[in-house]
């Protein structure tokens, strides 16, 4: 599969959702009912708050790409295994995915009232709600991860790579937003080690969980090869997007990150470097994908979508 190149072509080519085709975007409604099913499950047997749980479904279901539960879906049918065995594991990346957003939307991380074309959850129901909301979605990951395996081992090795591209995650969210915290690199050094965690984690153990699913272990090496670099590279376009992109277009507010002077690849090595970043990482990712499978077709259409996407 051929990935638009960015530097070959005055402007990126508009892409959208409809360009991946029938095959790759089945499993979005499997995923959609078995988040729904383990939101309207969360606190079975206790007493579980209605409007908590309305802000939970808010957060949680009926938008955004999907694209961490579709990347466990696919790396595990590339890998040889049955991708409904793999539904408790992509809905609790998801899980931990919308909790993400939630508390980086809130007034004292990004401060954000936009999200994928709505009110974000704290505009919608109040600070916090959206905080208590977030510590329910982040604690319902690991009970559908408990409860929707029934072999031990398979439960507790999706729980363990769960955990640590949560904990990933929130590191790279204390480098970009406190900078000052730690001691930091220069430079490319910088933007790399913040995109690698605080979007990276998170997608590097969506395709590790995916093989873990397909119970192969040898898929494991090249499946973090692929997430590893599908992170970089998806983190790369979404700067670009909030540098070349409006509002209104996106779903969320833009131009964020040199107001608050964060570190972004165009912001370090420019525009026209940072397009041939991400045609290199996506070169990367789909040579991994084959080492996967060599019939990884759902791999290398994500993987030329997401570098060519502007939203």
């Amino acid at each position: 599969m051929l990935h638009t190149r960015y530097h070959d072509c005055d402007m990126p080519v508009n892409r959208t959702p409809a360009d991946l085709d029938e095959h790759t975007l089945a499993p979005l409604a499997d995923v959609e009912r078995e988040l729904e099913r383990w939101i309207d499950d969360a606190g079975a047997g206790g007493d579980l708050s209605p409007a908590l749980r309305d802000a939970m479904r808010y957060a949680a279901l009926g938008s955004g790409k999907k694209l961490r539960p579709l990347l466990v879906w696919h790396v595990c049918h590339a890998a040889g295994g049955d991708p409904r065995h793999a539904l408790p594991a992509a809905a609790a990346v998801e899980l931990v995915h919308a909790f993400s957003l939630v508390h980086d939307d809130l007034p004292a991380m990004d401060d954000d009232d936009l999200r994928r074309g709505r009110p974000t959850l704290h505009v919608h129901a109040g600070e916090a709600m959206a905080i208590l909301a977030g510590d329910a979605l982040f604690s319902l990951a690991y009970d559908a991860l408990a409860r929707g395996y029934t072999d031990a081992t398979t439960s507790q090795s999706l729980i363990l790579e769960l955990a640590r591209g949560a904990a990933g995650m929130i590191s790279g969210q204390v480098f970009d937003s406190l900078p000052d915290a730690d001691e930091r690199p220069e430079g490319l050094a910088a933007v790399e080690r913040v995109h690698r965690n605080k979007t990276g984690a998170l997608i590097r153990a969506s395709c590790r969980m995916g093989a873990i699913c397909a119970g192969n272990a040898d898929a494991l090496a090249p499946a973090t090869a692929y997430g590893d670099a599908l992170g970089l590279m998806f983190q790369a376009v979404d700067d670009l997007i909030d540098v070349e992109q409006d509002a209104e277009h996106t779903g969320k507010r833009t131009g964020k990150d040199a107001d608050a002077g964060k570190l972004t690849y165009p912001g370090v090595v420019g525009i026209d470097e940072t397009r041939r970043i991400i045609d290199r990482l996506a070169t990367t990712a789909d040579d991994a994908a084959r080492r996967i499978s060599p019939n990884a077709a759902a791999l290398n259409q994500l993987t030329s979508y997401l570098a060519a996407r502007d939203r």
